[in-house]
């Protein structure tokens, strides 16, 4: 059983210490150089989401589509063979791909380079075409956004400002996290489809970080603010109204 909340973090030094460590004799994924390959000047894929990589190649959850590698946290064959209308297995479903920001002008509604390259997608977190991404913010730290599709999810946050928060929140188990207004309870509270517990990368996230699995993803996400809301408690929301044509 996962230990209590209280202990889900390790401190600073020993998760700095332990990672430094991950790194001798650690190859790097196919997944995580391709997503190096379309980074911006200043940001860098975070240690805990190249483990995460490592753990998607190591496992075969991935297909090769035009040249690209996507990556998911369930193998996808079983994911598909056993969804049915009213249930499904494999937790949260995501896919990790090398996106960039050469959509995000379609997005923002403008070529501004000095906000586009700002934002790098590297996952899709809906099938209404939502992203999560990588935002460096106006002081220079890289954070892990998330942009809405806005003809579905209307969700523009910050999502974690520890990866290994994010990696956590994926761990939580809900169909998508671009749907803000079930972030306040867990998984499966209300919908037609119960989506069952990815355990294994469960089991993988709280043994290989230290960590518990939250109960609600209200616990990571501080302010899961919408399109549109210029008084958004949320920084890149904030970030998003002023830069948004």
């Amino acid at each position: 059983m996962l230990a209590q909340r209280a202990a889900s973090r390790r401190e600073p030094s020993m998760r700095i210490a332990f990672l430094t460590l991950a790194n001798i004799g650690l190859s790097v994924s196919t997944l995580q150089k391709q997503i190096e390959g379309t980074l911006l000047p200043g940001m860098r894929v975070p240690e805990p989401l190249a483990l995460l990589f490592q753990w998607i190649e190591d496992n075969g959850f991935f297909i090769d589509r035009d040249n690209r590698r996507i990556g998911f946290l369930y193998p996808l064959e079983t994911l598909q063979a056993e969804w049915t209308e009213t249930e499904r297995p494999g937790g949260t479903h995501i896919e990790f791909l090398a996106e960039g920001n050469v959509n995000m002008k379609y997005w923002f509604g403008h070529e501004r380079p000095e906000v586009l390259n700002r934002l790098c997608v590297f996952a899709k977190t809906g099938a209404d075409g939502s992203m999560a991404a990588f935002w460096i913010d106006d002081c220079g730290k890289q954070r892990i956004v998330h942009l809405g599709s806005g003809s579905g999810s209307i969700l523009v946050c910050v999502l974690a400002d520890d990866p290994v928060d994010f990696l956590r929140l994926l761990a939580i188990g809900y169909d998508e996290i671009c749907w803000n207004s079930a972030f306040s309870e867990p998984p499966n509270t209300h919908g037609e489809l119960f989506v069952h517990p990815n355990v294994k990368y469960q089991e993988w996230v709280a043994k290989r970080f230290s960590v518990t699995i939250p109960k609600t993803a209200a616990e990571i996400v501080k302010h899961p603010s919408e399109m549109g809301d210029s008084q958004s408690e949320d920084d890149f929301c904030r970030w998003v109204e002023k830069n948004t044509r």
